[in-house]
């Protein structure tokens, strides 16, 4: 069976919200969730902005393909967001591969 998660993570410089305390039923439990970098040009020019990406948590808990749904400003922070997302890892689970949606927010 194959989900789809929609869930939000704000990176304050690289704070990240919405991922602890709220369970959701059949959401994926993260055991490795390192944030995002932020590139050092938009902090220097001051950037924020954001990047929806969709991925594949296979059962074994791993991340596999990554796509950008969208970004804010484009070709600033999805290099770093994709980056990041394919280092998590989450619990395995017997459901098979489950499909994530995740907005990525870069804050200053």
């Amino acid at each position: 069976m194959k989900a789809v998660v929609l869930l939000n993570i704000a990176v304050s410089g690289v704070l990240m919200l919405g991922m602890g305390s709220v369970a959701i039923a059949g959401a994926p439990i993260p055991v490795k969730q390192d944030p995002p970098s932020y590139p050092a040009d938009a902090a220097r020019r001051g950037l924020e902005g954001f990047v929806e990406v969709e991925f594949v948590i296979g059962a074994d808990g791993k991340v596999g393909t990554v796509n950008v749904l969208k970004a804010q400003p484009p070709r600033v922070f999805e290099r770093e967001a994709v980056r990041a997302v394919k280092g998590w890892t989450f619990q395995p689970s017997s459901d098979g591969e489950t499909r994530v949606k995740r907005r990525i927010d870069f804050k200053l």
